[in-house]
């Protein structure tokens, strides 16, 4: 494997894709625009969705299949909804090929659909279809399913990981009596959001709404996480919608109320993807590849036996088979690597794969009964007794976790700017980077107009927003929000 990337100074699209495949995390598919996940990267993957999936279990949610293909008339139930993914729709219109003498294999014309079929960009039009099935009553809401799965949007520009023609996701669809329970869920999906981010992959987010221009196509109100990425630019990592009665109104989804009175029912849906793999890269990714934080890091530790000999080895061995266990009755995820080749290279691989400790052990450390610690966040190596290594991993663990998480928020915060004046804001845009913090008037006209001078949108309504005494800094008017602009993944 190929130790070299690209410095982020001198390209950083380069340096991602350069760490994307370097480390082994993902791979171009045969189609363009299509991602193979390879191992290291799925099991990453796996320790982020075992997490969230733990997290919305605790709260009710249950896991369900949907088909991955859903009649086109769906779609057009639901008109802003279709206007919102019609171009990224792929379509199945014929199920059978043939072999033809002159064009090879060809489509079959007599296998033309009486109806043609999409293959699924979104999930809500066919779990709506279902739920109108399900839904009778007041005793069968709330009703709170979640599905882990692929999905297809025809994407034009792709990025490994942050945009593909095919990802993997979560999306959740609930349905509820009212709409303060609606109002409810989306908040609480919000908050599960923030602390999958914050707590786990160690990424500082801002939450808040989303604008009329930026929502979802179909909600009634979307609210999102943000965050900041290494190159300053905002990657929108997860959204959470009040789907209102939009959904129930095109399905006709009722249900009889206490009072035997029928009602529309209420909706949310909310998703992550895989983009958050490639959040956790760049929210924390250097020079020499990942930084992976600990509590997602498909190995937490790799120990590198280091030995000349056959008599070097097996002393190795013995010495490591008095201190792995202990480590494992932890459950601290472990890696032993037994591989022929120079110690040097394997730091170096380990680095890259952003392993966030690593265990040296040789013949000298086995003489002075301790074990070479390298922590991957600050590049530094310690000496530590064997009877306290244990104690002393579980603790740098930790450590690493808090460190990555609070030198990302102060990057972060570093990086966000408070501005009172239009030209200001361009040359901060311009020549910085970053999110800025300003008024905005509420208008589509004006959100328009800077996004078409400055490639900068509005990423979020902060929850915590506080627009009193703010101007709009475009139009001058007196500010109905204070708004998180930048230029975004």
């Amino acid at each position: 494997m190929s130790k070299g990337v690209t410095p982020q100074s001198k390209d950083y699209a380069t340096w991602y894709t350069d760490v994307v495949t370097k480390a082994e995390l993902a791979d171009y598919g045969p189609v363009k625009g299509t991602m193979v996940i390879r191992p290291y990267g799925f099991a990453l993957w796996e320790l982020i969705k075992d997490s969230f999936d733990m997290m919305i279990k605790e709260n009710g949610h249950v896991n369900a299949y949907f088909p991955l293909f859903i009649p086109k008339s769906f779609l057009a139930k639901e008109a802003e909804h279709v206007e919102g993914f019609a171009k990224e729709c792929a379509i199945v219109t014929h199920t059978r090929l043939k072999s033809d003498v002159e064009q090879g294999i060809v489509v079959d014309p007599e296998s033309k659909l009486e109806e043609e079929v999409i293959v699924r960009p979104t999930s809500e039009t066919v779990i709506w279809s279902m739920y109108k099935k399900w839904i009778q009553s007041y005793r069968d809401l709330p009703l709170l399913i979640n599905q882990w799965a692929n999905v297809v949007r025809w994407e034009m520009r792709t990025r490994l990981f942050l945009r593909t023609t095919e990802f993997l996701w979560q999306e959740g669809h609930t349905a509820h009596a009212s709409a303060k329970e609606a109002q409810e869920e989306t908040l609480l999906i919000l908050e599960l959001y923030r602390r999958l981010a914050e707590e786990y992959l160690a990424m500082p987010v801002y939450t808040g709404l989303k604008s009329e221009s930026e929502k979802f196509a179909g909600a009634d109100l979307t609210y999102c996480i943000e965050a900041m990425m290494g190159d300053k630019r905002a990657l929108q990592a997860g959204t959470s919608h009040n789907l209102g009665q939009n959904f129930a109104k095109a399905f006709d989804v009722t249900f009889q109320n206490q009072d035997n009175i029928e009602e529309m029912v209420y909706a949310t849906s909310w998703g992550i993807s895989t983009r958050l793999v490639g959040g956790v890269i760049m929210t924390h990714g250097d020079d020499k590849g990942l930084i992976l934080p600990p509590k997602i890091a498909p190995y937490q530790v790799v120990i590198i036996p280091i030995y000349r000999d056959k008599k070097d080895e097996q002393s190795v061995k013995d010495y490591l088979n008095q201190i792995i266990p202990s480590l494992k009755m932890k459950g601290i995820r472990i890696h032993e690597d037994w591989r022929k080749g120079s110690p040097g290279f394997k730091f170096n691989e380990w680095e890259m794969k952003g392993v966030p400790l690593r265990l040296e052990v040789g013949p000298k450390d086995i003489e002075n009964n301790s074990v070479v610690v390298a922590r991957r966040d600050y590049s530094e190596k310690e000496a530590v007794q064997k009877e306290s290594i244990v104690e002393t991993v579980s603790s740098l663990l930790d450590d690493i976790q808090t460190n990555l998480f609070e030198k990302a928020k102060n990057f972060r915060d570093s990086n966000t700017h408070t501005v009172s004046s239009y030209n200001e804001f361009k040359d901060i845009i311009s020549s910085k980077g970053g999110f800025i913090k300003c008024g905005w008037d509420g208008t589509e006209e004006t959100e328009t107009a800077i996004k078409n001078d400055t490639k900068a949108t509005i990423r979020v309504i902060p929850i915590d927003e506080k627009p009193n005494g703010l101007k709009c800094i475009y139009s001058g008017k007196e500010a109905k929000h204070e708004v998180i602009f930048a230029k975004a993944y």
